[in-house]
């Protein structure tokens, strides 16, 4: 018996960017069913799991999409009609396509939850003739809630696959010096751009429950690491490293980035830039958190300018950052 085998391409590389993710739109539906996949997600809610569905369901997915909602309507590229988080990681993508990608090397994105998924894009990289996959977390600092969730989506996905592509996964790059010049170079531009002198950059990272630190995480290390590295480049202005972001009663990374800008004035403390180094791209946390929400609470309490330094989104230093790391693993 002479069966010709399915016809199967091969011979290619994939290159995946991954970030965090976003709801399709900023109704309620899209909201809610992007907030039920992030906060089902084990590696991100460690309590247990029969009790964290009771309160998911009954709680917070009742209450959280409407609040939630009215942030992403703010920050939302309603020209566009898309979130800046997809929009800048889009960018990143393409913009790495005209840098590297080739007959043989194919570039795409994905989002951890949310659209277009990890699996949905490593199939079709698969069905372009990738035999091999190079996955790059777009984390600087190293999380089991962002880098680790991501490898296990990743590995998930080729369970499935009856044959598998070779695979890569480029670790977390906190202290990579073109990340850090990269960092610094926006924040000199930043204050070439403003008409006051700032009195302090706060360096505010995505905060983790304190007990997954306790457990063995170590981004509060590598936090420290990259808010030190610049601190040792750009010298002109103090800068302090908080945390934001926090969910729920319990404790979190100290210290809280919200607290510290309500309590900076009374410190005599007026002039603020704030800069998000583990964030790849602006996103809700970064344009409504911090730009609106912490700028309006610092004033509120007697600050006179507070701004954002931008995320290092697409523009050519991070781009070319994200060749490098890419371009260690390409054979």
């Amino acid at each position: 018996m002479n069966e010709r085998h399915p016809e199967v391409k091969f011979g290619k590389t994939g290159v995946l960017l991954v970030n965090l993710g976003t709801p399709d739109s900023t109704s309620w539906w899209d909201i809610r069913k992007y907030l039920k996949e992030f906060l089902s997600d084990r590696r991100v809610i460690e309590v247990n799991p029969i009790i964290w569905q009771i309160i998911l369901n009954l709680f917070i997915l009742t209450f959280r999409p409407s609040k939630t909602a009215h942030a992403y309507k703010k920050i939302w590229f309603k020209e566009k009609n898309v979130s800046p988080l997809l929009f800048y990681t889009r960018s990143q993508s393409k913009k790495l396509k005209e840098k590297i990608a080739s007959e043989n090397i194919i570039v795409d994105f994905a989002m951890r939850y949310g659209n277009p998924s990890i699996k949905s894009r490593l199939n079709l990289l698969k069905e372009k003739g990738c035999e091999n996959l190079i996955v790059l977390p777009l984390y600087p600092q190293y999380a089991a809630a962002t880098t680790a969730t991501v490898c296990d989506e990743v590995y998930r996905t080729l369970m499935k696959m009856r044959w598998q592509p070779s695979l890569q996964i480029i670790p977390h790059y906190e202290s990579e010096p073109m990340y850090i010049e990269a960092l610094v170079k926006s924040i000199e531009k930043k204050i070439k751009e403003i008409n006051w002198k700032p009195d302090l950059i706060i360096a505010s990272y995505h905060g983790i429950p304190k007990s997954y630190f306790n457990k063995g995480d170590p981004y509060q290390c590598y936090c420290q690491k990259t808010s030190r590295l610049i601190k040792e480049k750009f010298s002109d202005v103090s800068i302090q490293t908080t945390f934001q972001s926090r969910f729920g009663p319990q404790e979190w990374l100290q210290p809280y980035t919200d607290k510290t800008l309500e309590s900076l004035p009374n410190q005599g403390i007026r002039n603020v830039l704030v800069i998000c180094p583990g964030f790849a791209s602006d996103c809700v946390e970064t344009l409504e958190e911090i730009k609106i929400q912490g700028k309006e609470s610092f004033l509120q309490n007697g600050g006179k300018n507070l701004d954002l330094i931008p995320c290092l989104n697409d523009n050519p230093d991070h781009i070319n950052l994200l060749e490098m790391l890419i371009k260690k693993y390409l054979v």
